[in-house]
């Protein structure tokens, strides 16, 4: 279930992770990880963020969505 961007959780932020669908699977892992670097550092953009509690504060869940991409690319 997706969250709406939270700066309070956003402060407590200690790990990312990025969902890629199926569809994604052709591209390279470099390219995945400069499109998911562009896609954390504006997280109140994404389509679909999932805050995840942790011991020490959240991770910050997105799933990769066309729109995403196409606003990163």
């Amino acid at each position: 279930m997706a969250n709406e961007f939270d700066p309070y959780r956003e402060a407590l932020v200690m790990e990312n992770e990025t969902i890629w669908p199926a569809e994604y699977d052709t591209l390279e892992p470099a390219e995945r990880e400069r499109l998911a670097q562009r896609l954390h550092a504006e997280p109140d953009k994404a389509a679909e963020l999932e805050y995840v509690r942790q011991h020490s504060g959240f991770s910050r869940r997105i799933t990769v969505t066309p729109g995403d991409l196409e606003r990163v690319q």
